[in-house]
């Protein structure tokens, strides 16, 4: 997914001049199937429609074709023709996938009997908008899409719209973040109303968009916005009376991508939110650990056991727990940075089978207990040597 911000490149509403923009940066001949093999009336909706006018296409967008019947049939050939690989989507509206390398086309039969009737049932008039393949036409806006991309606007096509996918109340603010727009108010008002139809979706559908949503440069104010608008209700669990934007200046941008997602969730969902969510086991336990030494840090200094404890459960997390709770983590970032720092990356000094064979300790708990003991050693710059371990067992 593309989350940069969109550049200042402002669309006019002129439809065949911005038909003629959008053919411009879509590029068709370095797509991976010839034009020509699609059946005529294809036309190009959606998303790459959007972004190409947006001029913020990744190298491989994916692209979401209208033709006007088998869809299904048309992917599978294509597949063949090209050596790619088909899936059905959904058998009922006839719709199919087509992955040819690094490409994903969506390829979906016409719903109505013209392109204008199947872009009026689509969600928001920005994705309302359809570019034909096979003639140099206008391109067609049958819902003001155009008008909305000139000022920055999401607006939902109609209620209706909304309701028949309830998902698309959460996809709102998730877009409104992804692209820097604003979500217009009769459309907030709707998203409003209807909050409590979003956990008749698929709880994994909705996870997605969340975690779309976190990723977004505007995540912050996104997900508030998902909380002001009651869409999390049912899974909300936040830490912390404010949803202040956090400030991510002091790390690097592969710290930020790594990180700043997963403090955004975990601070508005817990374990169990998450786990109604369906996520994996390995999210739930990151979350969990994280909000966990949030609060933790909320009641004052750790004890240099708890120390070891939070650097050796958050020795790849770390950065979010900055973000979280900047000021009690100050100077942190620095020393976890550094891969041989003995507190923040803890490793025993001695292994297992050392100590059993100098002290003539067994298996069991006393071996490990002397293992951690070493290991705070080494963490507080403290003797951690062979000797060490001798004298703390006599102790």
């Amino acid at each position: 997914m593309n989350c940069a911000a969109p550049r200042p490149d402002p669309i006019g509403a002129d439809a065949s001049e911005a038909a003629a923009i959008a053919r411009q940066r879509l590029a068709m001949a370095s797509w991976p199937l010839r034009v020509a093999d699609l059946p005529a009336d294809t036309a190009l909706v959606g998303g790459a429609v959007r972004d190409a006018l947006l001029n913020r296409l990744g190298s491989h967008p994916d692209l979401d074709l209208v033709v006007p019947s088998a869809a299904i049939a048309l992917t599978r050939r294509l597949a063949g023709r090209y050596r790619g690989s088909a899936v059905v989507l959904d058998a009922e509206r006839d719709m199919g996938r087509l992955v040819l390398g690094a490409w994903t086309l969506d390829i979906a039969a016409r719903e109505g009997p013209d392109l204008a009737t199947d872009l009026r049932r689509r969600d928001y008039s920005i994705n309302a908008l359809g570019l034909a393949l096979d003639v140099d036409a206008p391109l067609q806006d049958p819902t003001g899409g155009l008008q909305d991309l000139h000022h920055g606007q999401l607006r939902a096509v109609s209620e209706v719209n909304l309701m028949a996918d309830p998902l698309r109340l959460l996809r709102g603010p998730r877009l409104a973040a992804e692209l820097g727009f604003a979500l217009s108010v009769d459309t907030k008002a709707l998203i409003r109303t209807h909050h409590g139809q979003l956990p008749q979706v698929a709880p994994e559908r909705v996870l997605a968009e969340l975690e779309k949503l976190s990723e977004c440069p505007e995540g912050d104010q996104g997900l508030q916005l998902v909380v002001e608008l009651g869409l999390l209700e049912p899974w909300l669990n936040p830490i912390g009376a404010t949803l202040e934007p956090l400030d991510a200046e002091e790390l690097t941008a592969m710290e930020r991508q790594q990180s700043l997602p997963l403090a955004r969730l975990s601070r508005l969902l817990d374990a169990p939110g998450l786990g109604q969510l369906r996520s994996s086991r390995r999210l739930q336990q990151r979350c969990a650990r994280l909000r966990h030494w949030a609060l933790r840090l909320d009641q004052g200094p750790l004890s240099e056991s708890e120390q070891l404890l939070l650097c050796r459960e958050l020795e790849q997390d770390l950065p979010a727990l900055t973000l979280l709770r900047p000021r009690a983590t100050e100077g942190w970032l620095q020393r976890w940075r550094e891969p041989h720092d003995p507190l923040f990356h803890p490793r025993p000094p001695l292994d297992g089978t050392t100590l059993q064979r100098e002290l003539g300790l067994p298996p069991g708990r006393a071996l490990g207990a002397l293992l951690e003991q070493l290991m705070l050693e080494r963490a507080f710059g403290r003797p951690h040597d062979l000797q060490a371990a001798r004298d703390l067992r006599r102790d």
